[in-house]
């Protein structure tokens, strides 16, 4: 009976520790099995790399028309010969706030936008004419100021007076040519539109 107690612990001790041994290879083998899974990424949402695109033009578009009336009143202001040096100042603020607009379009990826190259190319043609019609503005601002510069209370026109009114009626054309192509991509996303004189 002793015997038969003694054999009775030992092989149960035997398959006590065995089982113990063979679930620590089995344990490993699971955790070594489950690792792949875990490291897989969690599937994302698709994303549409053209609204993306079409996102980042739409906050640089909303930026184009900052400096509109401050344009529009320093040109007033000129013609009626009064606050020529700020219309100077402003005007030329505007000029390179233009150019730093052409330089952001290069920046951005527009390449997923329908049309991207005509859009661009209008808003290119549009903001550097701005900024050479806002230029040669100043410059009359400048040529007012000066000897015979005003007439009766007028600003006589200049060279560059007419230089920057055909600028600016190059900028007017291009941006007539930007504005349904920007608001036709908007209009998909639900982005903001913008009507010429916007941009």
């Amino acid at each position: 009976m002793v015997g038969c107690a003694v054999l009775g612990l030992g092989a149960g001790a035997l398959l006590s520790g065995g089982g113990e041994e063979e679930k620590k290879p089995g344990g490993q083998e699971n955790v070594s099995a489950s690792a792949p899974a875990e490291e897989e990424p969690s599937p994302s949402p698709s994303v549409d790399p053209a609204r993306e695109q079409a996102v980042e033009l739409d906050k640089l578009l909303s930026d184009s028309n900052n400096s509109r009336a401050a344009v529009i009143r320093s040109v007033a202001n000129i013609q009626k010969c009064e606050s020529l040096d700020q219309a100077a100042e402003d005007l030329r603020d505007a000029a390179k706030q233009r150019n730093d607009l052409v330089r952001r379009l290069g920046e951005i990826e527009v390449d997923k936008l329908p049309e991207h190259q005509r859009l661009t190319s209008a808003l290119t043609k549009a903001w550097k004419a701005s900024a050479e019609a806002d230029n040669r503005y100043a410059t009359w601002a400048d040529q007012t100021k000066g000897k015979r510069g005003c007439r009766d209370g007028q600003a006589r026109s200049t060279g560059q007076h007419a230089a920057g009114n055909r600028a600016s009626g190059e900028a007017t054309k291009a941006k007539n040519e930007a504005a349904p192509l920007w608001n036709s991509i908007a209009g998909e996303y639900g982005l903001t539109e913008h009507t010429p004189t916007q941009l």
